[in-house]
């Protein structure tokens, strides 16, 4: 959302180019920066230290340390994005408190979809004053998605998450994207996308196409009752 701050992230990869490849996956994403890269586990530490980024996009395969040893000493969030796919390295990695898990080679659509969740997670935990046991459900669920379901059609009775997607749109002042929603129902924007093209397509929500300063076309839902 356009008060939300925008996010900085540390890349860290050996390789050059696919550090870049990485940074412009970033970019892309609404809402993000990058803060900074680095190529080894000490330029890591540097940066981090220097940059205090909210995020880190950490491999595990490092010239002169492990990604999983490193770990330890990020005050940050981090997502492992490395070719580790052995199950001790997932293991480790979720158990020292990783976002998420994503194995190279990925696509930006694959990333945005973790950034994106990851949003929705911080603008959750971020809200002032104290938070509930709803509240940290809802940013697990935002961060994690919801496990794979056919959104409920007409006739198969009102399911909670529906409910609350309808209602954020009836008090929305204006149209809303899926970003938005999902930051403000608390679950993830994949989610969210499935709720309101059902909705869409039962004729509850008017879709249009908001344009952004990078060109780039986004999906805007207005609640159409009736």
């Amino acid at each position: 959302m356009s008060g939300d701050p925008v996010l900085s992230v540390l890349v860290v990869d050996d390789d050059f180019r696919v550090a870049e490849v990485h940074a412009e996956f970033v970019r892309s994403v609404p809402g993000f920066r990058v803060a900074g890269r680095a190529g080894s586990a000490a330029e890591a530490r540097a940066r981090a230290a220097e940059l205090a980024p909210d995020l880190v996009l950490l491999d595990i395969y490092l010239p002169d340390e492990s990604g999983l040893t490193l770990l330890r000493d990020l005050d940050a969030d981090v997502i492992m994005v490395t070719a580790a796919t052995d199950a001790a390295s997932v293991r480790t990695a979720l158990a020292r408190g990783v976002r998420h898990y994503l194995f190279k080679p990925f696509t930006a659509a694959d990333l945005a979809e973790r950034l994106t969740a990851y949003a929705c997670y911080r603008r959750r935990l971020g809200m002032p004053g104290e938070l509930t046991q709803a509240d940290i459900d809802e940013a697990l669920r935002a961060l994690h998605g919801d496990p794979p379901q056919r959104p409920p059609a007409a006739g198969e009775g009102v399911q909670v998450t529906r409910r609350l997607v309808m209602r954020a749109l009836e008090r929305a002042a204006g149209p809303l994207s899926a970003t938005e929603v999902c930051a403000q129902v608390g679950i993830s924007r994949t989610t969210a996308q499935r709720y309101l093209a059902a909705l869409a397509q039962d004729g509850r929500v008017e879709v249009t196409l908001r344009y952004g300063n990078t060109g780039r076309p986004e999906h805007q839902y207005t609640w159409a009752p009736g």
